[in-house]
């Protein structure tokens, strides 16, 4: 099972042999793929077991339960999605030129554009677990705060007056232009980015 790094599907390119190998790597690595593509509810176990492929038993030793696993791949994304790709891509935009608060959009334009974009994985978690008292449905708000804090700082270089407002501001743009564009509208990160500069230059 593949493993990936940034600009390929959903910001990143698949490469085998990554330093986690044995067992444990191969039963992450089939569940960030399904999980990625299809949701955490809609993939069970048995497929992510014939995807890696181990024994019952294997998955269970390293995962206590599918819950332990979906945390597991929600820490992965952070990592691969969250900072691999979306960061290092908009700071490298940003060498020439860019504000980072305003280049996030172009990076996300970009990844729209795939015709395998499938969608922010914090998200779709989010919406499939309605209850806010739920580990995994904390887990995804946690990682989008993450990026909440990714964008605040973002706000503060631009000369943001309130960063943490600023930040928020351009994450209800972001997931806006992320849910758009998986139901067609690739230009979404466009007309997000229009709406944050407009709000970078209002001072925030």
């Amino acid at each position: 099972m593949s493993v990936e790094t940034r600009s390929a599907r959903g910001g990143y390119v698949r490469v085998r042999g990554e330093a986690r190998d044995g067992a444990r790597g191969r039963i992450l690595d089939a569940a960030y793929e399904l999980f990625s593509r299809h949701g955490v509810r809609a993939v069970g176990v048995d497929r992510i077991i014939a995807e890696a492929p181990v024994a019952k038993a294997t998955l269970y030793h390293h995962f206590a339960s599918k819950e332990d696993l979906v945390c597991a791949f929600l820490d992965l994304r952070e990592r691969r999605w969250t900072q691999e790709w979306l960061q290092a891509e908009t700071e490298r935009l940003a060498c020439v030129g860019r504000p980072r608060a305003l280049a996030v959009f172009d990076v996300l334009e970009t990844w729209f554009e795939r015709p395998d974009y499938e969608g922010c994985a914090f998200i779709n978690t989010l919406l499939e677990t309605s209850d806010r008292n739920d580990v995994i449905h904390k887990e995804a708000a946690r990682h989008l705060d993450v990026v909440r804090g990714m964008l605040e700082r973002y706000a503060e270089q631009a000369g943001a007056s309130n960063p943490a407002e600023t930040g928020c501001q351009l994450q209800v743009l972001m997931m806006g232009a992320i849910v758009s564009a998986r139901r067609g509208d690739i230009q979404s990160a466009r007309r997000a980015r229009a709406l944050a500069e407009v709000l970078i230059g209002s001072g925030g």
